[in-house]
This record gives structure tokens, C-alpha cells and sequence, in this order.
């Protein structure tokens, strides 16, 4: 009994507790010049222009958020305010609780996919913490570019993930049907709904079935791309302003003569090879190659119109290389 209550304890400290005070010590214990977050009153204006005005969810959520904020200091905290202040604008503090909020929900996803199916080495409680605890350190590393949007979007890509992955092992409609209700919503939170399309396609995709004449899974992978084009394009159509825009600019250029861009580059680069020698047999060798080729779009994209110094666009690639290392794909039905 006193055995089961310290796990329960346990596991909170580490997928909950540990998470948070990570990303609070990030928020408001590193100073970070990169953006103006922290001395913004309200939601900047560059967020409804260019091509953040399509990330309609993060961007209505920063909104409340302020609001929020805002009345909770003037009504229940106002003894404190000028130090609460002090530390950041009620914008800032909004998306620090509502960061932390999808931070904490995409630790306990994290925590559910390394449980799924495990590989042999994953079977090990505490192998399987150093691995959260690493994947958690990625993802608070790369918020010295603090965003409304990009956490929401990693909940949902992880979201994606698992539900793929209980697809893949009960084939059961259901968790399909899900997964494109999924991509369609958060395709208005962030671009990032494409790689599950790329992960899906990763595990289903065979040239093997193509020969047999089973389209099946090809036509799944359609839908999915449907799910995904309807609201992306949906959105670029009905918010036709001039402010707006499909990119914010061009940095191939950039990408390839700035230090600081090669330098994110690099890291990127040097953590997926970390992550694919974690894997231990070579279905999971084969599946990581396939997902970062069905992800040559997402990666493209970034090296046009992206910044490889915002390591925080490479972090989804990396997090899904992790659970690709530690699932077993052997027991897997296709």
C-alpha cells in the first residue's frame, strides 16, 4: 500500500512538479533578448499579422489569458502587484500559465507513449525517466524563444501521436476518426499537425501493399492530408488582409551564413543521431529514416522560411525520434 502511494507520488513529482518549475525557472529566471514578450501589456500586434494571424487558437487564448491576468491582479493580487510587475506584463504571465498548462499535458502524453509497448531497455522504470527527463529538458531548452503557440501545438502533435499509435496496435476506426478531427484543429493552432501525417505515414506506407494493389492505407493517408489542406487553406482564404501573408520572409541565406543558425542547425542535427542509436533493433532504424523522409516538407519549409536558430521548430522531430526508440514495432499489426 505505502509502495503504491510512493509511486503515485513519485510519478507526479516527476511528470508534473518536475516539468513546471523547469519551465518557471526559463520563464522568469533566464532573460532572453531574442523577443519582447516580457514587456509586452498586451498581445503584440505582429501576432494577428504575417502569417501568425493564422494561429487563430493561441492567439484568441493570449487574448483571454491578459484579460485574466489582468483582473486577477487588480481584484486578488493587487498587494503584489508592482512586484508581479516587476517580473513581466499580464500578456507575459498569461502565456507562462497557459504554456505551463499544455507544458505539463505533453509531460503525462510523454510519460503514457514511453508506457505503450516499450522496448525491452524502456522496460526499466528509471531508463525510461532519464528519457522524459531528457525529452522535458529539449522542449524547455528551446523556449529562449518563448511563443502562444508552439507548446499548444507539441500537446496536440504528441496527442496525434498516441492516438496513432493505439491505432496502429487495435486498428480500431475509431482512433482514425479521431486522429483527423485532431489534425484539422490543430492545423489553426500551428503547422505542425503535418507530421502526424508524416508519423501515420511512417508506420502504414508500404510500397509492399502498392504491389498487392491495397490502397487502403493510402487512402487513409489522403484523408488525413484532406483534414489537414481544408483548414490551412480554409484559413489563408477567409483571412485575406493585406497585413497577412503565407510567410514572414525568406531566410535560406540566413540559415547557411549566420553562426547562430548553424549553430541550431547543428544542435538539431547531432540530437536526432543521438536519439536514432538509442534505437535498439532495425525496425525502428527503418521507421525513423521513413518519418524524416515523409517530413521533407516540414523540414524544407523551415530552411526557406523558418530559422534554424529557433531550435524549437527541429523539436518535434527529435521528441517523436525518442518514442520511435523506445516503442516496440515488432507486435505491431499491419
Amino acid at each position: 500500500m505505502l509502495k503504491t502511494i510512493d509511486e503515485k507520488v513519485s510519478g507526479y513529482l516527476f511528470v508534473v512538479v518536475l516539468p513546471f518549475l523547469l519551465l518557471f525557472m526559463s520563464y522568469y529566471g533566464f532573460e532572453s533578448s531574442y523577443t519582447h514578450f516580457k514587456t509586452s501589456p498586451r498581445p503584440p500586434e505582429f501576432l494577428f499579422s504575417s502569417v501568425y494571424s493564422y494561429r487563430i487558437i493561441p492567439n484568441y487564448l493570449s487574448i483571454y489569458m491578459t484579460d485574466i491576468m489582468e483582473y486577477c491582479i487588480q481584484n486578488y493580487f493587487y498587494s503584489a502587484k508592482n512586484l508581479i510587475l516587476k517580473n513581466g506584463t499580464p500578456f507575459y504571465h498569461g502565456l507562462f500559465v497557459m504554456n505551463t498548462v499544455f507544458f505539463i499535458l505533453s509531460s503525462v502524453i510523454i510519460d503514457a507513449i514511453l508506457k505503450l509497448r516499450p522496448v525491452e531497455q524502456f522496460l526499466n522504470a528509471n531508463f525510461r525517466k532519464v528519457i522524459h527527463l531528457l525529452t522535458v529538458f529539449f522542449i524547455v531548452i528551446t523556449q529562449y524563444t518563448p511563443s502562444n503557440c508552439d507548446l499548444i501545438a507539441l500537446f496536440c502533435y504528441l496527442s496525434g501521436i498516441f492516438i496513432i499509435l493505439k491505432y496502429a496496435h487495435s486498428k480500431n476506426n475509431k482512433y482514425f476518426y479521431s486522429l483527423m478531427v485532431l489534425i484539422a484543429v490543430s492545423t489553426l493552432v500551428r503547422e505542425t499537425a503535418c507530421l502526424n501525417i508524416a508519423f501515420f505515414a511512417s508506420l502504414f506506407f508500404s510500397f509492399e501493399h502498392i504491389k498487392r494493389k491495397n490502397f487502403t492505407m493510402v487512402w487513409k493517408i489522403l484523408l488525413l492530408l484532406f483534414s489537414f489542406m481544408l483548414p490551412y487553406f480554409g484559413l489563408r482564404f477567409f483571412l485575406q488582409r493585406e497585413e497577412t501573408s503565407f510567410m514572414e520572409g525568406v531566410y535560406i541565406v540566413s540559415n547557411f551564413t549566420s553562426i547562430f543558425n548553424l549553430a541550431g542547425l547543428v544542435f538539431s542535427v547531432i540530437a536526432l543521431y543521438f536519439v536514432y542509436q538509442l534505437c535498439v533493433n532495425s525496425e525502428s532504424r527503418i521507421i525513423i529514416k521513413k518519418y524524416l523522409f515523409f517530413s521533407l516538407p516540414y523540414i524544407l519549409m523551415i530552411t526557406f522560411v523558418g530559422l534554424f536558430w529557433e531550435v524549437r521548430l527541429f523539436l518535434p522531430l527529435i521528441i517523436t525520434a525518442v518514442i520511435i526508440a523506445g516503442h516496440d514495432f515488432k507486435k505491431m499489426i499491419f
